[in-house]
Order: structure tokens, then C-alpha cells, then sequence
């Protein structure tokens, strides 16, 4: 069965604090290692209410150390956002501390609005240059060139995993050319998912870091003991995502019965798409759906965003989806009865 993984964006939920949030952070992680979950990866966005892990290698840095075993990682970095040089040495640092254990995913979009971006870097033209930033990132962790003026220390020599993030064609083809592996934000831009994996593998390049393709998708996936009490807590992010899209963003709201209430009906139409590779419901439901995406994806790896307003059952869908994986191995390792 293929590997399960965790994305987090530490969501403030209503009434709470960042502080409340990043001790959640740590202690889903923990519980994500307990249930044995591959990755744990920490996304960047700036200027939002309800997200806490803006400076996300501060954050990956507490998650790697009240871990043990986990890989902990970037999910992502937004590169247009910093120079190469800093990134090298925030996870050429990150790796000196926990050897073994760092992703560094890396994004092209801003993780922000555009008044946000200037105030981030003061230019405008990162996405531009994003292909040839992550070229030079790479540069920093060959090891050490005695020809080279400018080192990343830490950061030479170290070997911490460079992936692309994407939710377009664009992140597909980079990846394909530079040999790195691929994860698609397909947890709220489904629309070219299955594009994008088809230019990924048929224009791959293997690489010294990668011999063949391996392709990471992502599905919100929410559990719950009854497929009504998943639905009702999905609505907490769903609420999210209506906020954003009228230029409110504000921290994660508590569930409702029913968005219909206060909701209208052009609004809610037009989330629809955006939730298209998602599994909601009970475990049989959920078991169902990661079934489907799995088989209509053939990805080596699912990431797992599980936004929910109560800690406690957050914890819980994450227990339960990792049930729904193992149920999943079982029936690949089932004899075929002729």
C-alpha cells in the first residue's frame, strides 16, 4: 500500500490563539507518527487569520524536534518569497539537527496577495525566476566547491530532498526536467491533476536524485464514525474557502448543520470544483474514496489535509483514515479467486 503522509497549515480556529494552534500542530504530529503517517509537511501563507505556520521552518523545526521518526518538511516553502541562498541554509540547519527527516517542498505561487508579496521580498518578479532559483538552490547543497565564493553553511554537502509543488502544468513540467519528485495541490485545484501527472511521468528525466517518477497527490480526506458528523465537519473548511474568496479571510469557524442557512446557492456552486479530490464520511465512505483516487491517479503517495475545527476530532479522522489505509492493504494482499 502506497505511503500516507500529513499536511498542516496550523488553522487558528475562532477564539483561539497561534500559540493554541502550533501546540496542536505538534501534537497531531505526534499522533501522526503514532499511527505510522510518512511525512508531516507544513505549508507557507502569509497574511491569513486562521494560518500559524507563516514562518514555516520555524514551525517544521519544533514539529522535527518533538518528533522522532517522521519526515518533516515543507509543503511548502514559497520561493519566490526568499532568496535561494536563505532557503539553503534555513534546511541545510534543519538537517544538521535532524538528519534524515527534512523534506523541502518548494512552491512558485506567493502564498499571499500581492500587497503581501511586496512587503515579503519587494519584487515582484520571483515567479518569474522560479526555475532558475530552484537550480540555484540545488547548487548550495552539492558538496563543497573550493571554486564557489558563496556557500550555504549549513547546508553543503547535505543531502535534504528538493521537491516541486504544483497545481498547473508549469510545476509538472519543471519537475519532469530536473528529475525531482512531484506533489500536486489537488486538495483545492483539482482541475489539472490528471494533466499534470501524465506531462510529469511522460516527460520525466531521471536524475542523481531521482531514478523514475514519484508523484505525491493531495485530498482532503475528513473521518468521522457516521458520514453525516464528516459532513457537518467539513463545512468548517468550506466556510474557509467561501471567506477567501470574498476577500474575508478570517480563523476557521466552528461547523454548521447546514450551509444553506447562510449560505447562497451561486456561492456554494462555485466551491464545488474546488473540493473535487476529497474523501468525506465514515470509513467504509472514506475507504471508498481513497480507493478512487488512488486508482484514478496511480499515485506513490497521498497527502492528507485534514482541517478541522476541533482538535480532539481531527485527531480522530487521522486514526480513522489510517485505519481506512490499512484495510486498503489488506484487500491489495487478497488472493484474485480464479
Amino acid at each position: 500500500m502506497i505511503p500516507f503522509s500529513i499536511l498542516d497549515l496550523s488553522p487558528i480556529v475562532e477564539g483561539n490563539t497561534a500559540t493554541q494552534a502550533l501546540r496542536n500542530t505538534l501534537n497531531l504530529a505526534q499522533h501522526a507518527e503514532q499511527l505510522g503517517y510518512n511525512r508531516y509537511w507544513l505549508a507557507e501563507h502569509h497574511n491569513m487569520p486562521g494560518i500559524a505556520s507563516a514562518a514555516t521552518s520555524v514551525v517544521i523545526g519544533y514539529v522535527a524536534g518533538g518528533t522522532r521518526t517522521i519526515r518533516v518538511g515543507s509543503g511548502g516553502i514559497m520561493l519566490p518569497n526568499h532568496s535561494p541562498l536563505l532557503i539553503a541554509e534555513q534546511f541545510g540547519t534543519l538537517e544538521s539537527l535532524y538528519p534524515g527527516r527534512i523534506d523541502l517542498g518548494l512552491g512558485r505561487a506567493p502564498g499571499s496577495d500581492q500587497a503581501t508579496s511586496r512587503a515579503l521580498r519587494r519584487d515582484m518578479n520571483g515567479p518569474d525566476t522560479f526555475p532558475q532559483d530552484v537550480v540555484e538552490l540545488q547548487h548550495y547543497f552539492q558538496p563543497n566547491d573550493t571554486n564557489q565564493f558563496i556557500q550555504a553553511i549549513p547546508g553543503n554537502g547535505l543531502n535534504v530532498p528538493i521537491w516541486i509543488l504544483g497545481s498547473s502544468l508549469f510545476g509538472a513540467q519543471l519537475a519532469a526536467m530536473l528529475g525531482l519528485p512531484y506533489a500536486f495541490a489537488s486538495h483545492f485545484a483539482p482541475a489539472e491533476l490528471l494533466r499534470a501527472l501524465q506531462v510529469y511521468r511522460t516527460q520525466f528525466k531521471p536524475s542523481e536524485h531521482l531514478k523514475a517518477p514519484y508523484a505525491m497527490v493531495a485530498a482532503n480526506v475528513i473521518a468521522a464514525d457516521t458520514d453525516q458528523e464528516a459532513q457537518r465537519l467539513f463545512t468548517s473548511v468550506q466556510q474557509q474557502f467561501l471567506y477567501i474568496r470574498r476577500g474575508k479571510a478570517r480563523q476557521m469557524q466552528p461547523p454548521v448543520d447546514n450551509l444553506d442557512d447562510t449560505w447562497p446557492e451561486y456561492e456554494l456552486a462555485g466551491i464545488d470544483s474546488v473540493f473535487r479530490c476529497s474523501a468525506v464520511g465514515s470509513p467504509e465512505t472514506i475507504q471508498r474514496g481513497l480507493a478512487s483516487i488512488i486508482a484514478q491517479t496511480k499515485a506513490n503517495e497521498l497527502i492528507i489535509s485534514a482541517p478541522i475545527f476541533d482538535h480532539e476530532a481531527r485527531k480522530h479522522s487521522l486514526t480513522l483514515t489510517a485505519q481506512a489505509r490499512e484495510a486498503l492493504a489488506v484487500q491489495q494482499s487478497e488472493p484474485v479467486l480464479a
